[in-house]
């Protein structure tokens, strides 16, 4: 755990719009379950907004920038007394249990630093490299089969209303019915389905022009800013990481 001279260091670099570069002796969990954050590390810039947090090991360099009315949730561990999977910088998605247990931390006096049960929570917690988008299913009969062929076929360029006429139906009743059944609108549920099957293309080592095409997106720079606002990264940085992780 790092000393007191080492968090009034700290706590003194930070500002309302972040902090500059620095480093601590402890591990440190970052996260933002109001607004968003960016982390620039040695291995690029990590966004976070909720349900993103980021594991720093201790000794890595960060700096970071606030956007306005961003909260932000910093949890240290000693590194002697708790061995980090990470030895890198690693996004994990938090689940509701571990984001409410967090969150309680924060209203209670005198929390314990160094908690063994919230790190044990929270290095169990699966990777963003693990994790696909949440996309439920609807259920109605037109949207069913509009969802069925966008899974097979990301890369489907027609727009609701151009499904709507395929299928007999109202543009307005197949939007309504994709908002209500599974609480995304179809623009976002569609996105949500491209980018969970570029991360298998990108893992098998293909560039990501070539994979911004084969899930459907117009334009190689929509996909990147797509795959950064979901996962925090930029495909080039997941590719990279998948490598050194088959690499390692």
């Amino acid at each position: 755990m790092a000393d007191g001279r080492t968090r009034t260091t700290d706590e003194a670099l930070i500002t309302a719009t972040g902090h500059p570069t620095h480093a601590h002796d402890f591990h440190q969990l970052l996260y933002a379950p109001l607004g968003r954050i960016t982390v620039t590390t040695p291995d690029g810039e990590h966004e976070l907004t909720s349900p993103l947090a980021l594991w720093l090991p201790a000794g890595t360099p960060h700096s970071a920038r606030f956007d306005p009315e961003s909260l932000v949730l910093a949890e240290p561990f000693d590194p002697a007394a708790h061995r980090l999977p990470f030895t890198r910088t690693t996004a994990i998605r938090l689940d509701d249990t571990v984001r409410r247990q967090l969150l309680a931390r924060t209203r209670e006096a005198g929390a314990e630093a160094d908690d063994a049960a919230m790190f044990a929570a929270l290095t169990c917690t699966r990777t963003r490299r693990d994790v696909r988008l949440p996309l439920p299913r609807p259920t109605s009969e037109a949207a069913r089969a509009v969802a069925g062929t966008l899974l097979r076929r990301p890369d489907d360029q027609r727009t609701a209303t151009e499904w709507a006429e395929s299928l007999y139906v109202s543009s307005t009743s197949l939007r309504r019915a994709f908002r209500a059944e599974t609480g995304l609108a179809f623009s976002e549920w569609r996105t949500r389905v491209r980018l969970n099957h570029s991360l298998d293309l990108l893992a098998r080592g293909h560039q990501v022009g070539a994979v911004a095409v084969m899930v459907g997106f117009t334009s190689t720079n929509g996909y990147i800013l797509a795959f950064r606002r979901h996962f925090g990264r930029t495909p080039g940085a997941w590719s990279k990481e998948c490598a050194e992780r088959s690499g390692g």
